[in-house]
């Protein structure tokens, strides 16, 4: 008798572990699920490798735990990999930019390039200014430079 498939949760749990193992990293991996998200936290004092820089790494992590948790699976749901707490912090930091670059496009009717971002970082920007009234937001530019812009919506 052929034993049971480990679900989406075990699959993710047993690829962050091992990237974890793999790259020195001494952590735990807590997992929530519920009926729309899957998230996996890495918890631990030194995590900054598993983060990367600007949050590379851990979007990578996210991006192959993503495949290896819904292979061949009809039925996904929303996977969030996170380190002590980065995803937070970096929404906050790109929020506060986010502000300061509606500030500027109204107060000088211009549009005003954000920095470089990820796609998960312009979606998360696009998604917090959306409902913002007197400004739209796009964005410009080739990957890896693609780069959101605030504007003033004229007219």
């Amino acid at each position: 008798m052929e034993a049971p498939r480990a679900g989406p949760a075990e699959r993710v749990r047993e690829l962050l572990e091992r990237i974890a193992e793999a790259a020195g990293v001494p952590a735990q991996v807590e997992i929530e699920e519920d009926g729309a998200t899957l998230r996996a936290v890495y918890v631990g004092d030194d995590l900054d490798l598993l983060i990367g820089r600007h949050g590379e790494t851990i979007d990578a992590i996210q991006h192959l735990s993503y495949r290896a948790a819904f292979r061949g699976d009809i039925e996904r749901k929303r996977l969030i990999v996170d380190a002590s707490g980065y995803r937070h912090r970096r929404a906050l930091a790109l929020q506060a930019e986010a502000d300061r670059a509606v500030d500027l496009a109204v107060g000088q009717s211009r549009p005003v390039p954000l920095e470089t971002m990820s796609a998960l970082e312009r979606k998360l920007v696009h998604e917090y200014l959306r409902d913002r009234p007197g400004i739209e937001t796009y964005s410009e530019g080739d990957e890896p430079d693609r780069h959101l812009v605030v504007a003033p919506v004229v007219g």
